[in-house]
């Protein structure tokens, strides 16, 4: 198997954290005598780019991918390798937010090249969305907007990904916090709503921190769809922020929470979609689940497969960051 390391070099702390990993891929590399690739990706994209060319070049040879960064690395090699067949991705993680991975474990569990290395590949579902696929979530409203004004944010200085999400939500809540949506699931009758914003989850956390699907698994087939209907004032919306980072909006009397394998989007106004942190403007909207689309390498010092079997992680609660 050839394994080849996706890296961002800006990833953490102003690259500090890139630098660090670079040596020990290669100390680890070499001592095993494994057949390794390091490429440090040169702008926005081009780890997508250099992921696909790769796998159409090497016609079906087995590959693991490592995307050393942040989600944003991430969601580039995902759309980079899927399609392609005996390709495996693993999260080797870096940046700020790091959030698809904390199904799977900490930061510093995830981020050891050993236990990568020696790691198991799974199949894991994808979101189809438009042209983008995205492995941890997808949303449209006030949600995405927040997604889009955050990288404002960010550049702050001692701005961390969740301060930046938070002030985001604030900026928001004032300026985003309603939207008319018709909205239909796995093609039943539409319902068009005033909401607030549309979550479509196959994992469970994004922006910094925040639990927007508490109960998403992303290997059940299965999108955990949560629609906040706009059925309060800001002020009493500003009040339930901290709830929603902790996961517990579900019981909310103006919340909908369906599991489907479709939701189709028209909005009214054009509005912010949200693809693993790819933002655009759409009118109309289609994200769809893909079964077992990409495989992704669990890291041999996660307790994911003992926590599921415990039933600690299960679709039928949620589950405080490690």
């Amino acid at each position: 198997m050839k394994h080849v390391f996706v890296v961002n070099p800006t990833a953490g702390k102003k690259g500090r954290d890139a630098q660090r990993v670079l040596p020990q891929i290669d100390a680890y590399c070499k001592a095993q005598k494994l057949d390794f690739e390091v490429y440090c990706t040169k702008c926005g994209g081009d780890g997508l780019r250099f992921v696909k060319e790769y796998c159409q070049k090497a016609q079906g040879a087995h590959t693991r991918f490592y995307a050393c960064g942040g989600d944003g690395t991430i969601f580039e090699v995902v759309n980079g390798a899927y399609g392609f067949e005996n390709v495996e991705v693993a999260a080797l993680p870096l940046g700020s937010g790091n959030d698809f991975i904390r199904l799977f474990g900490t930061k510093e569990q995830l981020a050891d090249v050993e236990a990568q290395v020696r790691g198991t590949a799974i199949p894991l579902d994808l979101i189809r969305c438009g042209d983008k696929i995205a492995i941890n979530e997808c949303s449209m409203g006030m949600d995405a907007e927040v997604c889009k004004k955050q990288s404002d944010f960010k550049k702050l200085p001692l701005v961390s990904g969740e301060m930046a999400y938070t002030f985001s939500a604030l900026w928001a809540l004032m300026k985003k916090a309603g939207n008319v949506f018709t909205i239909s699931v796995d093609d039943k009758p539409a319902v068009k709503q005033k909401v607030i914003f549309c979550f479509v989850g196959n994992s469970r956390w994004y922006g910094g921190g925040y639990m927007g699907g508490p109960l998403a698994m992303p290997n059940d087939g299965l999108l955990d769809i949560i629609v906040v209907r706009k059925d309060m004032s800001r002020l009493k919306l500003l009040s339930l922020l901290g709830k929603y980072k902790k996961g517990q909006h579900l019981s909310w009397p103006f919340t909908q929470f369906i599991r489907g394998k479709k939701i189709t989007v028209h909005a009214e106004i054009p509005a912010v979609v949200n693809v693993d942190g790819e933002c655009e403007i759409v009118t109309d909207c289609t994200m769809e689940i893909i079964p077992a689309g990409i495989r992704f390498v669990v890291p041999a010092n996660s307790t994911f497969f003992d926590d599921v079997k415990s039933g600690r992680i299960s679709a039928e609660k949620p589950i405080p960051l490690k």
